[in-house]
């Protein structure tokens, strides 16, 4: 991950890459010669030697917390991948550093800025779905060799928690999961679950690290139809709800569902994570508030967190 986003800060205009920092110091190398930029083996140095404003973190998650509190000491602004921390308390630790040392905080949660979901909240926003009744997130595929700190329920699940939170507005008020470990040697690498928010909406979440093929998707039903997003194709399609009088409601009171149109959506496609670290950029540069904040990254990982308790004690957690 972090070479990508050394080769989009490198891409964009009035930025320039000064150095990048890894524990494996050929990748360091080789990464920073592609840029023209230097590199380190220990972050602590780079940050001592070099003159920057702002660090995008892309380390295992269980080393967010340390990292963070070193680069906010020296006053630098933050990028820090998601999930926000390994747990509550250190995220809040976080949090609480970026405010004292008043330095922004944006956590990346990249799917925020795919364009489709993006335009999926606009319309949603202007009620073209009316009520919404149900959100199903769909996020399989096989197993990653990087993986090994955490679960696929805080490593996965909470790109889609993020997301359900973004688009509802809403607060969550129990959840139930079931838990899986198959193949993952120390964490959960299969999650079915469910969320009720405070406005009725219910949340379906199927999460895994063993289905030998990637899928991405969305499902958004309501009274008027249903949004479907692909996230790898950044595609969005509307599904009309036709409206049919039921044959026995002689008042024509109740309404059932009927198969309408089915509309694929004009979507202008481009990288997630450049439009992400374009608005980091503008959020440093131009004093706006991070569009993914430090409360936004907690929220999700506590959902995600009570996940987990709930997969392990099979039982419904409220919040």
């Amino acid at each position: 991950m972090g070479k990508n986003h050394a080769r989009i800060y490198n891409d964009m205009e009035d930025i320039h890459l000064v150095a990048v920092s890894d524990v494996n110091s050929h990748l360091a190398e080789k990464v920073a010669s592609r840029y023209r930029a230097k590199h380190y083996s220990d972050h602590r140095e780079m940050l001592a030697k070099e003159s920057l404003d702002l660090v995008s973190i892309a380390v295992p998650t269980k080393f967010h917390h340390p990292v963070a509190l070193d680069v906010m000491e020296g006053g630098l602004h933050v990028l820090l991948e998601k999930p926000i921390a390994d747990t509550v308390a250190r995220a809040q630790e976080i949090l609480r550093r970026a405010e004292d040392q008043g330095v922004k905080l944006m956590v990346g949660h990249v799917e925020r800025f795919n364009p489709a979901v993006v335009e999926l909240k606009r319309r949603l926003d202007e009620g073209q779905l009316g009520k919404m009744f149900q959100i199903h997130a769909r996020r399989l595929g096989p197993f990653p060799d990087r993986m090994r700190d955490v679960g696929v329920v805080i490593d996965l699940a909470t790109h889609d928690l993020d997301v359900m939170c973004y688009l509802t507005e809403a607060d969550v008020k129990r959840v139930y999961a079931e838990t899986e470990q198959k193949i993952h040697t120390h964490h959960e690498d299969s999650l079915s679950g469910l969320l009720r928010f405070e406005n009725g909406v219910v949340g379906v979440l199927d999460v895994n690290w063993l289905t030998p093929t990637k899928v991405r998707e969305l499902y958004v039903t309501g009274e008027k139809g249903m949004f479907v997003v692909n996230y790898l194709t950044q595609d969005l399609y509307l599904y009309e709800n036709e409206y049919v009088d039921s044959d026995w409601d002689r008042l024509g009171m109740l309404k059932g569902v009927g198969e309408g149109n089915m509309i694929k959506l004009r979507i202008r496609k481009r990288e997630p994570l450049h439009i992400e670290l374009e608005s980091f950029v503008r959020t440093v540069f131009e004093g706006r508030e991070p569009q993914v904040s430090g409360e936004d990254g907690i929220r999700a990982l506590a959902l995600a967190q009570a996940m987990v308790k709930s997969g392990r004690e099979h039982q419904i957690v409220e919040l």
